[in-house]
């Protein structure tokens, strides 16, 4: 095995777009210099390939993995018959496949100490059921992890929600000063320890221009003393601001992460200013885990129209990143 880390790749919902744009990244990320180590269906990939012209080497990983290869797609097989170009719908059919996915990736994780995982998107509907909020809340679990953090990353500026998918109404009560800490820090940590340069953290209010509406302020109960003991800290971290001008031009040259109360107040904005040219990192893990920035879209399967900017952008930063 290659000295680097292999980056480690789930396929995640089999009919989905991603083993179409994991090919066209693969065809054009000729030199990366990790080995990749798929776990997929082998049916699945054969349908893509002959579908999309892809003649890349495969390797079947054996059951100890020990003959992973540095010029091949490492392909450890889990079992899928189902998949064709015309099921246009995701169902519960799918679950037993994404579950052995994940167990084999976190097995890996600790046998091999692969320190790097990408996964396709997956249906929360379907896969979590409304046990977990996310893959991040999932692996979380998996791993006992606590308050992983969700970074969108993006070379020029960054964005982390302190809540991610959860009602509107129930933000309020997830505001705690401990949390921002912790989970600020974390972030602070990756971009000095991993990506070797300094966070500088803008942090919003919760309420409209930051005001109080009523005793319960979280801007001055919670998100200011954050503020003050981070300070201290010797971290870089500035706030609260407005959600609704922080992320105007002048500001912005002023910041590399703006972490946010909630998912939108957040992800909205990164969105508009850089569509999906952004990767979904999650902090806190025992490893590093990345995702592109793009569901499932089971409309466009087969069609060769998606775009793999972001699983591309999601393969160079492991590549240049990942220990």
């Amino acid at each position: 095995m290659s000295s680097k880390s292999p980056i480690l790749i789930i396929n995640g919902e089999p009919h989905s777009i991603f083993i179409e744009l994991l090919i066209k990244s693969l065809k054009k990320l000729k030199n990366l210099n990790r080995p990749i180590i798929l776990i997929c269906s082998n049916d699945i990939l054969k349908k893509h390939s002959k579908k999309f012209n892809f003649k890349f080497k495969i390797n079947i990983v054996n059951e100890n993995y020990s003959n992973i290869k540095k010029k091949k797609i490492n392909l450890i097989n889990v079992d899928y018959n189902r998949f064709n170009f015309s099921n246009k719908k995701i169902s519960s059919y799918t679950n037993t496949y994404i579950q052995k996915s994940f167990d084999i990736a976190l097995n890996l994780t600790k046998k091999k100490n692969i320190n790097c995982i990408l996964n396709g998107p997956i249906s929360k509907r379907t896969f979590l059921k409304g046990k977990f909020r996310g893959i991040t809340e999932y692996l979380a679990k998996k791993t006992r992890t606590k308050n992983p953090v969700m970074l969108i990353y993006n070379k020029y500026l960054s964005v982390s929600p302190l809540t991610t998918h959860i009602p509107i109404n129930k933000v309020d009560r997830e505001i705690k000063k401990n949390i921002i800490i912790n989970k600020i820090m974390k972030i602070d940590n990756f971009y000095k320890n991993i990506l070797k340069k300094r966070a500088k953290i803008a942090v919003t209010g919760l309420n409209p221009h930051c005001e109080s509406f009523e005793k319960r302020n979280k801007e001055k109960n919670e998100i200011v003393p954050a503020i003050k003991f981070l300070k201290k800290k010797k971290i870089d971290v500035n706030g609260p601001f407005p959600a609704d001008t922080i992320f105007l031009r002048n500001n912005l040259k002023k910041f590399n992460v703006i972490f946010g109360m909630y998912h939108d107040q957040v992800l909205g904005p990164m969105k508009t200013l850089f569509g999906f040219n952004a990767i979904n990192i999650t902090l806190g893990l025992p490893f590093i885990r990345v995702s592109p920035d793009h569901g499932p879209n089971i409309k466009m399967l087969g069609k060769n129209l998606s775009d793999a900017s972001s699983l591309i952008d999601s393969l160079k930063f492991l590549e240049k990143y990942a220990n």
